[in-house]
């Protein structure tokens, strides 16, 4: 929130110093690191991070790479990405445009693009080689995101806000700047000489964010400025951290991961813990199998969790899960109607299917395959071919939802259950590498002295 962002009223630039102090605060940088930087949109912020990513990278012995993602969705959008490397090559700075081609939709077209920035970011870093995707995220952009969060009525995870690392996949998404007002970045720009691009859309009030940027005196003036949001962020991702680990430790007593993708959850642990700590160790299994990108709504967890208390006497579905009761545990397994994905996988190919399985394809094995869910049909081909296969203790939609390998023959292989067709002779593998891990690093503490904690 541009307006919200200062409680100074001329803002010192962001110095070297500064900036290689929150780098080091982050960590976990190899020597002379490849940094991507930036999403670089042309605007104030992200060019000031990549100015200050440039100098700091090169003090390091290593180098940035600085990405604009041109959308497509206006007409100057292409001559702008275009100035914006111009002035980059000036610095010295390497950039890349990425551009989001094909049809564009008609609603939802800010969710879209993220998803599509996200996408192009990450691939782009992947063929690179590069760790650590640089975002230029600061206080303002932290107070919006819990002023969103807070109207759809989100709870503790949500008002935590942004954090200043975080895995995603194969890169690490660093904000070093999460802390610091959005003027400061300004000063920064102008302090370096550099022109910067004012993106129209900040101001549609089409969008939620713009609407809040013209509501900022209002807020302002009730308190809801940005420092004292961010400082709401700060107290609940503490809150936040606290219960994560707290979870991890419940479910590390009640929950056992099986490699064909299901967890078996012991309920006594969940409803002996406090309810909060229950409750989430349920919702984290449900986003580990069902491979969703966000945990079911509140509601529904709620009464899924009421329901296991009562000894869940019918399955369940949920969060793209099917949840059972057996011999007093729960099974949780992917609903394999939500296993519809299909993809296409070549020798020495890998894909990641389902946003659950690595299936990998070992080179040299002939035509290009179609990775897509074992199902009822498949199961009873396995099953045909090798009557021992119906030994095998698998919930039955945990087996349907298993990745197969299907050709112009039909089933070929099933990596997980080590099966081939008799014509076969395939090398393949396939890994339960779900997005969400059972339990990971607590959600990082922006402390009130500056730090990650």
């Amino acid at each position: 929130m541009p307006g919200l962002s200062s409680s100074s009223p001329i803002p010192a630039p962001i110095s070297g110093a500064e900036f290689a102090d929150r780098m080091t605060r982050l960590g976990g940088f190899e020597s002379g690191p490849r940094l991507a930087a930036v999403a670089v949109s042309g605007g104030a912020d992200s060019l000031g991070l990549a100015l200050l990513a440039h100098g700091w990278a090169a003090e390091q012995g290593g180098s940035i790479l600085a990405l604009t993602v041109d959308h497509g969705l206006r007409p100057e959008s292409a001559d702008e990405a275009e100035r914006v490397g111009h002035w980059l090559a000036a610095r010295g700075i390497e950039h890349r445009i990425l551009r989001w081609e094909g049809e564009k939709p008609s609603t939802g077209i800010q969710a879209a693009a993220r998803a599509a920035r996200h996408r192009l970011l990450a691939a782009c870093c992947q063929a690179e080689g590069i760790l650590h995707l640089a975002l230029a995220h600061h206080r303002d952009d932290q107070a919006e995101t819990v002023l969103l969060r807070f109207a759809r009525g989100s709870g503790i995870d949500g008002l935590a806000g942004m954090a200043p690392v975080r895995a995603d996949g194969g890169v690490r998404l660093i904000r070093p700047l999460l802390d610091l007002p959005h003027a400061r970045l300004v000063a920064t720009c102008q302090a370096f000489g550099q022109d910067w691009i004012e993106d129209p859309s900040n101001r549609n009030p089409a969008f939620a964010r713009a609407r809040l940027r013209a509501a900022q005196d209002a807020l302002g003036a009730e308190g809801l400025d940005s420092e004292r949001l961010a400082d709401t962020a700060r107290r609940a991702a503490r809150a936040r951290a606290a219960l994560e680990t707290a979870t991890a430790g419940l479910l590390a007593e009640a929950a056992e991961i099986h490699p064909e993708g299901w967890i078996r959850l012991d309920p006594t642990p969940l409803l002996a813990a406090p309810e909060e700590l229950g409750l989430r160790a349920l919702v984290r299994c449900l986003l580990v199998v069902g491979g969703a990108p966000y945990p079911p709504k509140a509601e529904a967890s709620e009464r899924l969790f009421a329901e296991v208390a009562g000894g869940l006497p019918t399955g369940r579905t949920l969060g793209g899960c099917r949840v059972l009761s057996r011999r007093g545990a729960l099974l949780i397994a992917r609903e394999p109607a939500g296993a519809d994905e299909r993809r296409a996988i070549g020798p020495g190919e890998s894909v990641w299917w389902d946003r659950r399985f690595t299936v990998r394809l070992a080179a040299g094995q002939g035509n290009r395959l179609t990775v897509a869910r074992l199902g009822a049909e498949g199961w009873r081909a396995v099953r045909d071919a090798k009557p021992a296969s119906a030994a095998l203790r698998l919930p039955e939609p945990a087996r349907e939802s298993l990745p197969a390998l299907w050709g112009e023959r039909g089933l070929a292989a099933v990596p997980s259950l080590g099966f081939l067709a008799t014509e076969s002779t395939l090398t393949a593998e396939a890994a339960f590498t779900p997005a969400v891990p059972l339990a990971g690093p607590a959600f990082p503490v922006v402390s009130a002295g500056g730090g990650i904690i």
